[in-house]
């Protein structure tokens, strides 16, 4: 004969609760989302946030500036700018700063309004072996004062 087992009382158990109530849901949810975002604007503002180092502080930097892409800050060196010759975009000139100057070469249209001693010019671009920054972009700040030209009498 089979004998009954009796099976445990469900009466006599506490209730469970749930691991996952709403509101941890909620909670977790919100966190994934918050750290989502906190990760895209990471993201996204490393890459806008190149600063700009000044000439002198390039040029001292050696060997370990060479080939990275960087802003560099300064005043166009009296008497550098080189027109491109006919049928070229190529232009030359040097910029100065804390006594240094670093040769620059840029392809591409330059608005000779702002192009003078007198303003500050950013550009961004490779800093190469033999000495040379190849621009690709470049920042021509306007002045902000302008000063009369001294004219003799």
């Amino acid at each position: 004969m089979l004998e009954h087992i009796p099976s445990p009382s469900l009466a006599q158990a506490p209730p469970l609760e749930p691991v996952l109530t709403p509101q941890r849901k909620l909670v977790i949810a919100g966190l994934v989302l918050a750290l989502a975002l906190g990760y895209l604007m990471y993201i996204a503002f490393q890459g806008a946030a190149m600063f700009y180092l000044t000439v002198d502080e390039l040029v001292g930097r050696g060997e370990a500036a060479y080939g990275k892409t960087v802003r560099v800050s300064g005043k166009l060196a009296p008497e550098s700018y080189q027109q491109p010759a006919p049928g070229s975009v190529e232009s030359r000139f040097s910029l100065t700063a804390g006594g240094q100057a670093l040769p620059a070469v840029y392809s591409g249209p330059i608005n000779d309004l702002f192009f003078n001693q007198h303003s500050e010019i950013v550009l961004e671009g490779r800093y190469g072996a033999e000495g040379v920054f190849h621009t690709t972009n470049m920042i021509i700040k306007c002045p902000t004062k302008y000063q009369e030209a001294q004219t003799s009498s």
